[in-house]
Formats: structure tokens, C-alpha cells, sequence
């Protein structure tokens, strides 16, 4: 669980970046959540966009993501959102906060 200024970090950190992963109107398919789990790993935080052909709610497809591959919601905003999970692995950690 992330604390208030965790959070906040990480916020800042994510203005920065662009949407790495796009959902279109297929909606939330094994291969968008495996993508998203497969970028985690290797990147720690990333940035999704919903397109506007899919029908779904920013925050509510985020928290069923990070409930479903272990991470933590960051922020939504619009149709965008962000999660966060620390990478097993201390050598290839990223992020610190």
C-alpha cells in the first residue's frame, strides 16, 4: 500500500511520461493485462490510455488491472491512468520513493 507522499512521487513522475499501453474497444483482454504486467516488471510504472471507442470508466478498469496483477493504483485522470509495482528483483529496481 502506497502512502500519501508515495503517491504523490509518483505523480509527479508519471507527467513526464507518455501512454505506453492503449486500449481500444475490445476492452480489457488477457493480452492488454499481460502487456501491462510484462511492462510493470521491467519498467515499474506505467501509463495507459483508453481510446475513446471503449467504453470504460478510467478508474474502475485501473483498479480491476492492479487488483488482478498486484500492483498499485496511482492516478486517473480522464482516460488515463497509472500503476505502480516495485520490481521483485532489487537489481533492476527504477524507481525510488
Amino acid at each position: 500500500m502506497l502512502t500519501g507522499k508515495q503517491r504523490s512521487k509518483l505523480r509527479s513522475m508519471a507527467n513526464t511520461i507518455s501512454p505506453t499501453v492503449s486500449i481500444g474497444k475490445s476492452g480489457l483482454t488477457g493480452t492488454v493485462i499481460k502487456s501491462i504486467d510484462e511492462y510493470l516488471e521491467a519498467h515499474e510504472m506505467v501509463k495507459c490510455n483508453i481510446l475513446e471507442g471503449a467504453k470504460l470508466d478510467a478508474k474502475e478498469t485501473c483498479n480491476q488491472i492492479a487488483e488482478e496483477i498486484g500492483a498499485e493504483f496511482v492516478q486517473a485522470i480522464g482516460r488515463r491512468f497509472v500503476l505502480y509495482r516495485q520490481a521483485t528483483d532489487p537489481d533492476k529496481r527504477k524507481i525510488e520513493i
